[in-house]
């Protein structure tokens, strides 16, 4: 009896030194391994089941819909190309027939002009009875022209102007001032502000106003 008390004192003074120490685990020792029966992968399926199916594929009914808002669409595409293609030649047909109406129109004007130069060229009088019809016929033209808005280019006297003369030329001259238009080898015309020709001159070049 004395003896088996000694032997559970021995046990229960051993106690508390064991309950302080910590149990040390060696990194390299190997796992239990699963209970039999436990397939590893039923982590990685309950995964998949949390992300969510595959998204169905479409049913017959939402394909014609599909096809048939594609078919309504296609149809709108070729009805508008058709439409531009419709305004595209409407407006060069329009564009067209105004330069005809431009043009008829500036030709009439001018009709009365050939009819009298073919009454000039008809006439069996003197040449100073036919100089004064082709005047008469030229101040008929010039009238035409300022109907029309056209002005003839300023030259004979003027300053040579680069942007409304063309210098034929330089001519001697002490009775026009220097880098003056001296002589009008043809007329130049302009439609308002707009230069239709520039007037083709000769250059006045006079030598006293250069000396001095």
């Amino acid at each position: 009896m004395w003896k088996q008390e000694n032997e559970l004192t021995a046990v229960r003074s051993q106690e508390p030194a064991a309950r302080g120490q910590e149990m040390a685990i060696d990194p390299a020792a190997e796992l239990p391994a699963p209970p039999d029966g436990e397939n590893l992968s039923s982590a990685g399926s309950v995964a998949e089941a949390e992300a969510g199916s595959p998204a169905e594929s479409p049913t017959p009914t939402e394909v014609d819909r599909l096809k048939a808002e594609r078919d309504q669409l296609l149809d709108r595409l070729a009805r508008l190309q058709a439409e531009f293609e419709n305004a595209r030649k409407r407006a060069e047909r329009e564009r067209a027939e105004f330069r005809d109406y431009v043009t008829a129109s500036v030709v009439e004007q001018f009709l009365p002009v050939l009819d009298n130069f073919e009454l000039a060229l008809k006439a069996t009088g003197s040449a100073q009875q036919l100089r004064s019809g082709v005047s008469l016929i030229v101040k008929q033209m010039e009238e035409i022209l300022q109907k029309m808005q056209v002005s003839t280019v300023p030259a004979m006297g003027e300053a040579f102007d680069p942007r409304i003369h063309e210098a034929l030329g330089t001519v001697d001259r002490d009775d026009v001032p220097d880098h003056h238009v001296a002589e009008e080898i043809r007329r130049g015309y302009k439609l308002r502000e707009r230069l239709l020709r520039p007037a083709l001159v000769r250059v006045a070049h006079n030598s006293k106003q250069v000396n001095e």
